[in-house]
């Protein structure tokens, strides 16, 4: 029988360092919000392949989606020979999508790809250059997807210059000891210092910041970037990678919100474990760019387009919103038991909208005074006893619970039986 250690010291021999890992587990099969590893060790998958598996693995209608078109052709080009799943599920997005007016869509295949293919529409489109974006951000590891992340550790480590034009601002949260009021005055002093307003072609934001730590943004500040790009012809746009499809609550985090984006950029659970991207937007706005400027050989494969017409197929029949704010509700009231609890380490700011939920280490109950030494602990206690869980966050404490949607209630609460375990203070 293969074992962990073995295929560790593999792939430590064989892939580079840069490519981190959590655990030293190998899986071998999974089914819904559990895994199995080489070594036949059953773990309650907390992490969800990072926010992938809001559908659980293999999903029995995802599956069959996919062998399906596994039977008719796996690849084509779609700006060569097209296919009705991409325009289909371009015609489903487009109606379900928080969009003012009339919408297209189009499909890469990772996270990354679909922020930098909005900046570079927002570009074309406006004529400017100019981006804004937020501390504490994650919008991938390309090169200009980097420079948007507000986060130099680990991601732009070592990098000696990132990309020009690209500011950020800073991100209200009452762990970042930052209010509403604070980050549109940063955001002032920016456009009076160093980019003009009409220099700026977007501002992009998440809805709920996720490596960041899980904070969601103010009502009010989407309000007022949405004012400040009407007034200064900026282009607003969500990145919805980790928010979208019903990890919120709702099928988009910018649901939540009273305005609506310019862009939207999707991923990670679109497609139920198979890699696809896109960007969803505004008609008039996608289509300022001229045929042949968007695209990829890839991109938008038809796989991964069947797999993600099954998944809102799923979403509708198994009223899977509904059931990631009961799952959500679930594991808040669960975390809220935890705060007072003096045999656990001290938890604070249990937070987060439907099922997107994280919660604080800190050194000291009644305080914001972040432990990551901790944190890391708990999450190798945890993987240790069988729950796959993952920390984020600017200061390394934040535990994040990204369950799949489609997971028992029996299945949550022993995930969080295991949780409560790798709290305790032995």
């Amino acid at each position: 029988m293969t074992t962990n250690a073995e295929l560790l010291a593999r792939r430590n021999a064989a892939v580079p360092r840069g490519v981190g890992h959590t655990t030293p587990i190998s899986a071998e099969r999974a089914e819904n919000a559990e895994v199995w590893d080489v070594e036949g060790k059953r773990y309650i998958d907390f992490a969800g392949g990072i926010a992938v598996l809001n559908t659980g693995h293999r999903h029995p209608k995802v599956i069959a989606a996919v062998k399906e078109q596994l039977d008719r052709f796996t690849h084509t080009c779609f700006q060569v020979l097209m296919y009705e799943p991409y325009i289909e599920l371009a015609e489903r997005l487009n109606a379900l999508a928080p969009i003012d007016g009339p919408a297209k869509s189009l499909f890469f295949t990772t996270g990354a790809e679909a922020t930098e293919n909005a900046v570079k529409i927002a570009r074309i489109v406006t004529g400017r250059s100019g981006i804004i974006a937020f501390t504490g951000s994650f919008h991938g590891r390309t090169n200009l997807a980097v420079t948007l992340t507000g986060k130099v550790l680990p991601y732009k480590k070592g990098l000696p210059a990132t990309l020009p034009d690209i500011f950020h601002v800073p991100f209200p949260a009452p762990q970042n000891d930052v209010t509403v009021d604070e980050a549109l005055r940063h955001l002032s002093f920016l456009f009076k210092a160093d980019v003009a307003p009409d220099h700026v072609a977007a501002i992009i934001i998440e809805p709920v910041q996720g490596e960041g730590g899980f904070h969601m943004a103010p009502p009010a500040l989407m309000t007022a970037l949405r004012t400040i790009c009407d007034e200064h012809g900026i282009l607003l746009i969500a990145d919805e990678v980790q928010t979208g499809f019903g990890r919120t609550g709702k099928m988009f985090g910018m649901e939540h919100y009273e305005v609506k984006p310019d862009l939207i950029c999707v991923a990670k659970s679109l497609a139920g474990g198979f890699p696809l991207s896109g960007v969803i937007g505004k008609a008039d706005v996608i289509d300022g760019v001229d045929p042949g400027g968007l695209g990829g050989t890839y991109a938008g494969n038809p796989l991964a387009c069947a797999a993600a017409l099954a998944v809102l197929d799923v979403f509708e029949e198994e009223h899977l919103l509904d059931r990631s704010n009961a799952i959500g509700e679930r594991i808040r009231a669960r975390l809220h038991g935890w705060e007072r609890r003096n045999d656990l380490a001290p938890i604070a700011a249990v937070r987060g909208p439907g099922a997107m939920i994280g919660f604080d280490i800190v050194k000291e109950r009644g305080t914001h005074e972040p432990d990551a030494d901790t944190t890391k602990a708990v999450v190798k206690k945890a993987y240790e006893s069988g729950l796959v869980l993952l920390s984020c966050g600017t200061t390394y404490n934040t535990i994040r619970i990204l369950v799949p949607l489609t997971a028992s209630d029996e299945i949550v609460d022993e995930g969080l039986d295991l949780l409560e375990g790798a709290l305790r203070i032995s």
